[in-house]
């Protein structure tokens, strides 16, 4: 990409899927610790609430879901996720040498943004695992628990309620965590606020 060349990355239905998404996953972060934390001296939303805000994120989160699956399914942003092996290993090695050394040396990004190359090779795959296996197994282990009746008994010879709410609990853990990252990588644009103001615009530079 030339200097000062824009590209429009972000069209309007994904921009409006990312910030549901992000209201939706912040709202059942916030109700979910509240649940989780229930009956103690500390909480963020009292017990009642936090079930309510818990519920009404999962759903809309699910329908958001959807709109992101079918929309990259039938749209060109879904050719940022395809999956290429070879020569996987040397990408991803190049592009955590450039995070652990290379940017603090100034060095130029080896995979810079560009009409075919949304995302650099970590960027692609964390959200590869994050939106194709961590989010739908949310998701179906949130609709398990709102309907337990569905579940199975016994699994592992562990209480199939208890085993299907401690997976729910380790895979929200760990979208808050790519949360945490995904704030701070989204801020290594040209300015902190760069990618930001490119989400909302549509435009990145």
């Amino acid at each position: 990409m030339g200097t000062g060349e824009k590209l429009y990355l972000y069209p309007v239905w994904l921009r409006i899927w990312h910030g549901i998404n992000a209201l939706c996953i912040i709202a059942l972060i916030i109700s979910g610790i509240s649940l989780h934390y229930s009956g103690r001296t500390f909480f963020l939303l009292d017990f009642q609430s936090a079930i309510t805000v818990h519920n009404i994120a999962g759903f809309v989160l699910s329908i958001s879901y959807f709109l992101f699956f079918f929309g990259n399914l039938f749209t060109k942003n879904g050719k940022y996720y395809r999956v290429k092996i070879k020569g996987l290993d040397k990408r991803l090695l190049k592009q955590i040498n450039y995070y652990v050394f290379g940017m603090f040396k100034g060095e130029e990004s080896p995979f810079p943004v560009s009409e075919k190359r949304k995302f650099n090779p970590l960027q692609k795959y964390a959200y590869i695992f994050i939106m194709y296996v961590f989010m739908p197994l949310l998701i179906i282990t949130g609709f398990a628990l709102f309907f337990p009746e569905i579940i199975i008994e016994q699994i592992f010879q562990i209480s199939g309620i208890m085993f299907t709410a401690v997976l729910h609990g380790i895979i929200g853990f760990f979208v808050f965590v790519f949360l945490l990252v995904h704030l701070y990588v989204a801020s290594m644009g040209k300015s902190p606020g760069e990618n930001y103001k490119s989400i909302i615009t549509g435009w990145h530079s």
